[in-house]
């Protein structure tokens, strides 16, 4: 069986998703760790815009188990996001698989800089596509999913007959719309038409007919107008 709905969302924005669109095309070097980035001031608007939409839903639709990728970001949009609501604590599982996608050895680097330092990368991430290219020491979209087809089926028994809320990154959604409607590996180039996935945005599918359908994908009408 499995859960009966999946909410995904977009932890809000960050101070390297800050970083990277104040450097804009020029190169920029930031040095803190993935897991470690927090939330700026509006990522925290955000997170408790998500709240208020959670404390909106009708009972048959609000979340009673959550999985939250580890990164410092995703934990403190899912506490803000909880404050608000204040729906009183559900049950909370960490999970690596529901990290983001690691950019190995360019991970303090933008796209900038990384053509600078390595501009034999570029070339290569060109040609093989943001879906296959996997960075030194780092991963592919595709790796990605790999990850999140182990998580998925992982959650059928402990959310078996549940509603399901998934706090984690943009490659993770971008790959569950892709594991979720069960598509062969070979169109995995297709979920990019997606992208981007926005900070704080929702996605939710819900049970239908032995599989899932999608009921909202990447939607932010719930944030406060900036």
């Amino acid at each position: 069986m499995g859960p009966t709905r999946i909410m995904a969302v977009r932890h809000g924005e960050s101070q390297a998703n800050l970083a990277h669109a104040e450097a804009g095309d020029r190169p920029l070097v930031y040095e803190r760790g993935d897991h470690e980035v927090s939330l700026t001031g509006l990522g925290l608007l955000q997170a408790r815009a998500l709240g208020r939409l959670l404390a909106g839903l009708p009972a048959h639709e609000t979340p009673e188990v959550v999985w939250c990728s580890p990164y410092l970001r995703a934990l403190e949009t899912w506490r803000t996001a909880q404050e608000t609501w204040g729906g009183g604590p559900l049950p909370v599982t960490v999970d690596e698989r529901l990290r983001d996608q690691e950019s190995g050895a360019f991970a303090p680097y933008n796209l900038a800089a990384i053509g600078e330092r390595f501009p034999g990368e570029v070339a290569r991430m060109r040609a093989e596509g943001p879906y296959a290219y996997r960075p030194p020491g780092g991963e592919s979209l595709g790796d990605v999913v790999v990850r999140l087809k182990d998580f998925l089926a992982g959650l059928r028994e402990p959310a078996d007959g549940r509603r399901v809320l998934i706090v984690a990154h943009d490659s993770v959604v971008l790959g569950l719309r892709h594991v979720v409607a069960g598509r062969d590996d070979a169109d995995l180039a297709d979920v990019l038409r997606f992208a981007p996935v926005l900070n704080a945005s929702v996605s939710v599918w819900r049970a239908a007919g032995g599989g899932f359908e999608v009921v909202a994908f990447n939607d932010v009408t719930h944030l406060d107008p900036a």
